[in-house]
């Protein structure tokens, strides 16, 4: 099940088309926080159908409670970079505030002279996750969007701290649509792709983890509850700016491409 929010409601993507759904949640968010499933959404009736292109898509979970990270976490950006594999998940928490609606350009402040992309598999919490096994995982995630978790490079240089790299307004876009794991397929082996301007720049599977999703989710959980509508951002493949030394600039348009979810494209504007 593919789901959507929009100005007219919740919906299901059914054969190219939006599905509204007869629901008073405002967001994907408010039923995972007050139901901890999206499972009631795939029997409601339908008020009316819209094609995709006609849908006014807004933000998919609302403003999140938690918008977590990790960095160095795919062997492929490890490689590239030079640097070991690391024995522990390099984890940050991002402020909500930089999650914008869908489309929406992103501005990059011009104090900011290195603003980078990182394409990558955003996982959805559905049911709390606390010092959880491995095997608790998968059954508590709702489902997975796009992310792009981008970076300022210089802030990150500067001040060595993640949260403020990746705080500013607009820097955490999250896709405009979330799959449910009942039709994922192999979801050991998700595929994340990004393009700027057209072009392919990363290409990997979360098959490339360090720490996959179970892992991942699960060493998180034993320092801070995960709950319902939380997001935890899963690492990006080679292929950045950073590992290319070239950053974005004024009218760059960014298109992450992640198995089973609409493309998230994001269009950063630079002031001049």
């Amino acid at each position: 099940m593919q789901l959507v929010t929009t100005r007219a409601g919740l919906g299901r993507i059914e054969d190219g088309a939006v599905a509204l759904l007869d629901t008073p949640f405002p967001h994907i968010g408010a039923v995972l926080e007050q139901e901890g499933s999206l499972l009631s959404l795939a029997s409601r009736t339908v008020r009316r159908r819209v094609s995709l292109d006609e849908a006014a898509l807004t933000a998919l979970l609302g403003r999140p409670r938690a918008v977590w990270g990790v960095g160095l976490n795919y062997a492929s950006k490890a490689a590239r970079t030079g640097r070991g594999l690391p024995e522990q998940p390099i984890l940050y928490l991002a402020a909500s505030s930089a999650v914008p609606e869908p489309g929406a350009p992103v501005v990059v402040p011009q104090s900011v002279t290195e603003p980078d992309y990182e394409g990558e598999i955003a996982v959805v919490v559905g049911r709390r996750l606390h010092q959880a096994s491995e095997s608790e995982v998968w059954p508590a995630i709702a489902g997975i969007t796009a992310a792009n978790d981008m970076t300022a490079r210089d802030v990150m240089r500067a001040t060595g701290v993640p949260a403020l790299a990746k705080s500013h307004p607009g820097f955490t876009p999250l896709g405009p649509s979330l799959r449910t794991l009942d039709d994922l397929g192999d979801r050991d082996a998700i595929r994340v792709r990004t393009r700027v301007n057209g072009e392919l720049l990363q290409d990997d599977t979360s098959a490339g983890m360090i720490f996959p999703v179970p892992d991942l989710l699960s060493r998180l959980s034993w320092f801070t509850a995960l709950e319902p509508g939380d997001v935890v951002l899963t690492g990006t493949p080679a292929g950045t700016g950073q590992d290319r030394a070239c950053f974005l600039a004024d009218g760059d348009e960014i298109r992450v491409e992640v198995d089973g979810v609409l493309p998230l494209v994001t269009r950063v504007v630079r002031p001049a």
